[in-house]
């Protein structure tokens, strides 16, 4: 089994972090993965993508042309990148960002408001992790009881300080 993965948004709303914590995600569960981060050259505000290819089998290449799943963090990538998903894919997108509706009726849509969730919880820069809940939650993707794991390897010993954070920002969404 093998899951295309992209992640887009702007600059600073957690887009590569995201991407680096389900490749660690996948890692942990011994599958094969790819990372592949994309960002403009002014990386908070600018644009940012990132690519992740989860697998049981060799990966060719790291390029998600083709996403069975799309988490959208701004309008911009939701325009961008609908019409690249594959049919019966999934899109995760912040609703408190992207006002209008999925265009598409062949893909499973999830509206998401977490950038207003996320500062309602008084953590506004996790609006990321609260998508990233409901996705794992949706796709069953990666078993709950191993996303603390995870976040304990991914958040840097410099920001410990937001390991719970991000832990309750997950469950936020995990419980949507």
């Amino acid at each position: 089994m093998t899951t295309n993965i992209l992640i887009s948004g702007f600059g600073g709303q957690g887009v590569l972090f995201t991407g680096k914590f389900l490749a660690y995600e996948g890692l942990l569960e011994n599958k094969e993965v790819t990372w592949l981060p994309s960002y403009g050259p002014e990386m908070r505000g600018g644009t940012a993508n990132c690519a992740v290819i989860i697998s049981d089998d060799p990966i060719g290449s790291p390029l998600v042309n083709y996403p069975d799943v799309l988490i959208a963090m701004n309008l911009p990538s939701l325009d961008k990148f609908e019409d690249a998903i594959v049919p019966g894919g999934m899109v995760f997108y912040d609703s408190s960002l992207i006002e209008r509706a999925v265009k598409r009726t062949d893909i499973k849509a999830f509206a998401i408001p977490a950038t207003k969730m996320a500062s309602d919880a008084g953590f506004a820069t996790l609006a990321n992790m609260i998508v990233m809940g409901k996705m794992l939650k949706e796709t069953g993707m990666f078993p709950q009881e191993t996303i603390d794991k995870t976040l304990a390897k991914v958040v840097s010993a410099r920001k410990q300080s937001l390991l719970e954070l991000n832990k309750q920002a997950i469950r936020m969404g995990y419980e949507l």
